[in-house]
């Protein structure tokens, strides 16, 4: 898949409205009762920037970041702050923050995820492929492994470990994370309103699997 791993400038998204979009099919039957059903696994993120946007500026730099990706031909990184860590709003991220999975005395490699639902519900496992460099905390049983003894695809979100853990023995992760989006428009419209200040219309961005 095309992508570039750039991070949309936070300046350029202050004011963004978006959130978690899900597809669910509903068919009412005779009866009165509901059949539902979803052919998504997972939710998709779509986000809404620019709108605030009043700088010059601010909007050419937007301009020279939707040139670079040729619109929506190549994806790139966005910081959605209402959900970009393993942990609760407003904390720091700690090695024992979401379960990777488990030792099974021969498996080195362990995908990021996080879950969300854990209270009685089926969670939802949602694969992290874009954390943040430097802030990935792994433990194995519970101890917080040095950085030396991890490495870390930022492309991908594997967690490749030195050591083997032994059977049955948890692996879990903090981290921070961007969500991979692409532009949902081919085209930017920006109004002059003086000769240093402007309006943009809001550009839509969705979130891609990679």
């Amino acid at each position: 898949m095309s992508f570039h791993e750039v991070r949309l400038p936070a300046r350029l998204a202050f004011g963004s409205t978006g959130g978690v979009e899900r597809r669910t099919e509903v068919v009412t039957l005779g009866s009165g009762y509901e059949r539902r059903s979803s052919p998504w696994a997972m939710g998709r993120r779509r986000y809404l920037i620019g709108a605030n946007l009043r700088s010059l500026a601010d909007m050419a730099a937007l301009t020279e970041f939707f040139e670079a990706r040729r619109g929506r031909l190549y994806g790139f990184r966005f910081r959605d702050f209402a959900d970009y860590a393993s942990c609760a709003p407003g904390g720091t991220p700690g090695p024992l923050d979401q379960a990777l999975g488990e030792g099974d005395g021969a498996r080195t490699v362990f995908p990021l995820i996080k879950r969300y639902g854990d209270d009685g519900g089926e969670p939802v496992e949602r694969p992290i492929t874009k954390p943040v460099e430097g802030s990935v905390r792994v433990a194995v049983g519970g101890v917080e492994l040095e950085a030396g003894a991890f490495a870390v695809d930022v492309t991908t979100g594997e967690v490749t470990l030195e050591g083997v853990p032994a059977e049955g023995v948890a692996v879990t992760a903090g981290f921070l994370f961007d969500t991979p989006v692409r532009f949902d428009a081919d085209r930017l419209e920006v109004t002059l309103e003086s000769f240093d200040a402007g309006r943009m219309a809001a550009v839509p961005l969705i979130e891609v699997r990679v």
